[in-house]
């Protein structure tokens, strides 16, 4: 490859993707309602997440990492329904739970019965279980289906590399995890940002990429840095009385807030998280899981809060590839399963409820005698989402989520 177009393609490579409505002027109107999607890759226990405290199986099942009921000394399960426990380290959650801005569907998750790791989360964010060769992500056909024009900023990314769920024909932006994704860069050097602009100008493949990605970059640096965005790290310093937090997460979560209340473009959000894959050592209310649950309901706690009245308009989805087995292992840990729950906060969100079909975890209902069983189709809840939150149209559902399964008859969000 010659110099030249090795330079433009790895120019290009910064814009990531780009298709046609990544030219087009946008309003502000059509991206009022927000979706933030966080994936925690691993698998998390979600049968520790939301326990079914109240079943006898359930400590059973689990002797050493089965939460104790809520109210127990020492510390048990929080109480949400009489019947499910949350983790005690997501105790930042429960007021939004109390405010009914917080929900849970469990056992939820994939038809696709594969156990393996990357396979199970390509399904998930290619919403096509089953389907290895679907060349984008689902995030991705949504920003194509949604109404209104829409800028390079309309999907953004949070992590190392461009994630399978926004890979697509739509324009979409990734930053790096940490305070550096929203400082300046090379390209912000006058003189290198110079250079750029003249190797790209008038360029007939890749001149429109490099000015989107340009606009783009400039767009999240400035609403990072407005007098608005001063104020609120300063507002969450002093509540933090100027300590540092555990990890990287609240921090990420606020930056996040922070743009989406500086920048009206910005409607898709994807971040994902590791750790949580618990083969051993899994701990209950304290130890490993417990050590990563703990950022991460600090983190949504945070978003929460920063995001303010526009909370109203945001919906937040939590989700992993697929649960954990049921039966606690020799290791102290558990292994891949089937069911788990998803989380879905706030402001229309119906919440305070567990929703979906629980289907038990007695002997004679767990899948081949190990796993939790899935009742609602991961699909189900992510349709219901873009539907009633993001008003997409009925017959843009399709080509978002194809082969939808029917029904569900969940209840999730109002209109």
């Amino acid at each position: 490859m010659e110099r030249r177009a090795f330079l433009y393609t790895l120019g290009a490579g910064l814009a990531l993707t780009a298709g046609r409505q990544a030219w087009a002027v946008s309003s502000p109107q059509p991206t009022q309602r927000k979706l933030v999607v966080v994936m925690l890759r691993g698998a998390v226990d979600g049968l520790n997440v939301v326990a079914p405290v109240a079943d006898a199986h359930y400590a059973q099942l689990r002797p050493t990492i089965a939460l104790a009921p809520p109210g127990s000394e020492g510390g048990g399960a929080l109480d949400l329904d009489g019947y499910f426990g949350l983790h005690p380290a997501l105790a930042p959650l429960l007021p939004l739970w109390e405010a009914k801005k917080l929900a849970f569907v469990h056992a939820s998750g994939s038809p696709d019965e594969t156990r393996s790791h990357f396979d199970a989360q390509d399904y998930m964010e290619s919403a096509t279980p089953g389907v290895k060769s679907t060349p984008d992500g689902w995030l991705n056909r949504l920003v194509l289906a949604l109404p209104g024009t829409s800028t390079p900023t309309r999907a953004l990314g949070i992590g190392p590399v461009l994630p399978r769920i926004l890979a697509g024909r739509a324009a979409a932006v990734n930053l790096p995890n940490g305070a550096a994704a929203v400082k300046p860069g090379v390209l912000e050097s006058p003189a290198l940002g110079a250079a750029f602009d003249r190797l790209y100008d008038g360029h007939e493949r890749f001149g429109r990429v490099y000015q989107a990605t340009r606009e783009a970059r400039r767009e999240v640096i400035d609403a990072a840095a407005s007098p608005l965005a001063a104020q609120m790290m300063a507002a969450g310093m002093d509540a933090g009385k100027g300590a540092p937090l555990p990890n990287g997460f609240p921090d990420d979560a606020a930056r996040l807030a922070t743009l989406l209340r500086n920048d009206p473009n910005v409607q898709l959000a994807f971040i994902a998280l590791g750790g949580w894959d618990t083969h051993a050592g899994q701990g209950g209310a304290t130890g490993q899981l417990a050590n990563r649950l703990a950022p991460l309901g600090q983190g949504l706690a945070v978003l929460a809060e920063r995001l303010g009245p526009m909370l109203d308009d945001t919906t937040i989805v939590v989700m992993s590839e697929f649960g954990r087995t049921a039966r606690e292992n020799g290791n102290g840990g558990t292994d891949h399963g089937r069911g788990n729950a998803m989380w879905v906060l706030g402001g229309r969100v119906n919440g305070g409820k567990v929703h979906g079909r629980w289907p038990g975890i007695g002997p004679d209902t767990l899948n081949e005698n190990r796993d939790l069983a899935i009742t609602t189709d991961f699909r189900t809840v992510l349709a219901q989402v873009a539907e009633r939150h993001l008003r997409l149209p009925d017959r843009q559902l399709a080509a978002v989520f194809p082969k939808l399964p029917a029904g569900g008859n969940l209840d999730l969000l109002h209109g």
